[in-house]
């Protein structure tokens, strides 16, 4: 089944990045990582709130109604929304300062898993890792990775899924729901052949969806890892997609401009806007952080 997402905010962002439903505010935030921005919006697409930082943020997880975790290059940050005061929870690879955070989810244990990267992008390889925060402690899961991505999880939290973007495949491996962490093998769910796998998420059903970087897609995977729905999308760069709404049943997706050409931004001015569909199935409603 193919369908088509709409342009809900004309945002032109460089790259938009970790889409998120705060259902406490009933509100999308996402990022533009370059410009190292926040913004939020309603369901409707009216932007309520634009926040910016010192260095290069990609994702959040909900602390509670007021304040955020907001991953960033060097720290992991609390941000209270009402006042806009930030402090740090825990430094984020401070010791790689040509580094930054990137795709990041929240586990339904508590846990925040971050991903990190080169701010070289595959110029670096390896140069990434995945942490889990939680209950004041960062560990890391995985090493060696260039571009992280695709971090998500079955509802239940007993499995969790990864992709570095430029082997294009999405790695599955099982977790302790309790802790989050892995207790297995990570092994191959999906291989990609229609653009790269960038962000995912995973609905109420357990079924996976994958945006697809260079594709111009989203596209579902069955618990198998078999391709079983479609979302086309009328630009290339897709970045993200996330459920929200008063149902969940909205799908907003970000995309991407950065370092596309003339011609290309010709073709698709709306590149870098946040993109919805309605959908006929619901996603999971955001865990809260355990600090």
């Amino acid at each position: 089944m193919n369908d088509r997402a709409e342009l809900l905010i004309d945002s032109r962002c460089e790259t938009g990045e970790g889409p998120f439903w705060h259902h406490l505010h009933d509100r999308l935030f996402w990022f533009d990582i370059p410009n190292r921005t926040m913004f939020s919006a309603e369901a409707t697409g009216r932007i309520v709130d634009r926040f910016t930082f010192d260095q290069p943020v990609s994702a959040a997880a909900v602390i509670d109604k007021d304040t955020l975790a907001i991953a960033s290059a060097g720290a992991l940050l609390k941000l209270r929304l009402s006042t806009d005061e930030r402090s740090v929870i825990t430094p984020f690879e401070a010791d790689k300062p040509g580094n930054r955070s990137n795709d990041s989810r929240m586990h339904p244990a508590g846990g925040f898993w971050i991903g990190s990267m080169s701010r070289r992008g595959d110029n670096e390889p390896g140069a990434g890792a995945v942490y889990q925060f939680r209950a004041g402690r960062l560990e890391r899961i995985l090493d060696q990775v260039t571009i992280t991505n695709s971090i998500c999880f079955s509802p239940d939290g007993r499995i969790a899924y990864f992709a570095d973007t430029p082997t294009n495949k999405i790695l599955k491996c099982d977790l302790d729901p309790e802790t989050g962490l892995p207790i297995g093998e990570w092994s191959i769910f999906a291989e990609v052949d229609r653009g790269s796998p960038d962000g995912a998420v995973v609905d109420t059903e357990g079924f996976l969806w994958s945006a697809r970087w260079g594709g111009s897609c989203v596209v579902r995977h069955a618990p198998d890892g078999r391709e079983v729905r479609t979302i086309e999308l009328p630009v290339s760069r897709i970045t993200c997609p996330a459920f929200g709404g008063a149902d969940r049943k909205t799908m907003f997706i970000t995309t991407a401009r950065e370092h596309m050409t003339g011609a290309e931004l010709n073709n698709e001015p709306h590149a870098g806007g946040v993109f919805a569909i309605d959908l006929d199935v619901a996603g999971q409603t955001e865990p809260f952080l355990k600090l």
